[in-house]
């Protein structure tokens, strides 16, 4: 097994328009913006980086079965502690936000138990925000 590594993520995907992308990942998720041009604009997502480019975002359909749900794939997101999982629910609720699947527990007193939601951006780019107790056990089987 090769030693853990920390490192940070970087994901750029596309979204039709910068300013709305500067709402919602600025004032909804709460993400700092970093650098920017005309035509893009990253942000710190939580301690990793994501790039919007202007561009037709990837199509997504909800094929990817979990437990009772088919959940929309590809999707990306988070994995907070819980106390910061039920303030992003809170916020994103609070916001008017539409939940593609409510935040619900899943997995309950089975190995990984986490809480989960999945919801869209302004684009229709699919994310799932974790919430565990425990981060110790992300990776429980």
């Amino acid at each position: 097994m090769l030693a853990a590594m920390r490192s940070l993520f970087h994901f750029a995907f596309n979204v039709t328009d910068l300013n709305t992308a500067r709402h919602f990942y600025g004032d909804v998720l709460g993400c700092r913006e970093g650098r920017s041009t005309d035509t893009w604009v990253d942000f710190d997502f939580y301690d990793h980086q994501i790039s919007l480019h202007l561009g037709e975002p990837f199509p997504t359909a909800a094929t990817g079965h979990v437990g009772e749900h088919l959940v929309p794939m590809p999707h990306f997101g988070l994995i907070l502690p819980l106390a910061d999982w039920q303030a992003m629910a809170e916020r994103l609720q609070a916001a008017g936000v539409r939940f593609v699947i409510e935040p619900h527990l899943r997995f309950a007193s089975e190995p990984g138990e986490q809480w989960t939601m999945f919801f869209l951006d302004p684009f229709g780019n699919p994310m799932e925000v974790k919430g565990f107790a425990d981060l110790s056990s992300v990776y429980a089987s």
